[in-house]
């Protein structure tokens, strides 16, 4: 893979911890945030996914410096906890707005130039919720599910221009991410006990012993970047690969037994 890499959602988390990666790895990278965080030997560009006249003056800026860009990693995102009655569709259309048509966006920006390149790189991060939903992430949940559905179509649609399109999916992560998410719970009175049930339990999983770093995802990413013929799929953690295989495996009964091991179901 030629060119440089644009990375979006570098701030913190999984994003920046790639863009250190890359950069160490020799690579020319663009990290971009809302509010940029300096990682040294990153290229800076503030970028909001959500600003679609921010997002073209940046692959813009980046292909008079370079000519089309080589790879770019979707990772710009945020997640959202709540029960579906409880959740605003307000925050249920922002939470579609940066997760699903940021990326949909930024593919669609840097594509011409990676067309007329004869090549190059699309890394979008998912999640393993994008193949299963646990308790109080329906709404997180749909924006992964559509970004596997988007990944794969362009997958389809884009290699017949030398382009490589790769989902990385994360199980489990120790960042801030679930964190962040779980101190927007919506209000509810019908739903408070289930909503503290699933932080908690979001809590344990996260420090588990079973959880990564955001460096492991960051390998991922440079695996999809640098490889000469990317996988399709690349799976993060334990739990990324076990919870799909249940899933496939049980019932939707079983299932619903299986997710109330996880945190009770809500009920009066």
């Amino acid at each position: 893979m030629d060119g440089p890499i644009l990375i979006t959602g570098c701030s913190s988390g999984i994003g920046a911890a790639a863009a250190r990666d890359l950069v160490a790895r020799g690579h020319t990278v663009y990290a971009t945030a809302r509010t940029p965080v300096e990682i040294e030997g990153a290229r800076w560009l503030a970028l909001d996914v959500n600003d679609d006249q921010q997002a073209r003056a940046a692959v813009a800026q980046i292909e008079a410096e370079h000519g089309s860009i080589g790879a770019l990693v979707n990772n710009a995102g945020y997640g959202i906890s709540g029960a579906v009655e409880a959740v605003s569709l307000d925050a249920f259309r922002r939470v579609f707005e940066t997760n699903v048509v940021g990326y949909m966006r930024m593919a669609q920006l840097v594509l011409p130039g990676m067309r007329r390149a004869g090549q190059g790189r699309i890394v979008n991060v998912g999640s393993v919720a994008g193949r299963t939903t646990m308790p109080g992430a329906g709404p997180y949940s749909a924006t992964k599910f559509a970004i596997r559905a988007l990944n794969d179509a362009l997958r389809f649609e884009a290699r017949g221009f030398g382009i490589d399109v790769v989902l990385v999916e994360p199980g489990p992560i120790r960042t801030n991410f679930t964190g962040t998410a779980n101190t927007s719970f919506p209000e509810s009175e019908a739903y408070a006990s289930f909503h503290e049930a699933v932080a908690k339990a979001d809590a344990e999983a996260d420090s588990s012993s079973l959880a990564g770093d955001a460096e492991d995802v960051a390998k991922a990413i440079r695996r999809a970047v640098e490889a000469r013929r990317p996988k399709a799929l690349y799976r993060v953690t334990f739990v990324a690969r076990l919870l799909p295989a249940l899933r496939g495996l049980m019932s939707e009964h079983a299932w619903d037994a299986f997710l109330r091991s996880q945190a009770p179901a809500p009920k009066p």
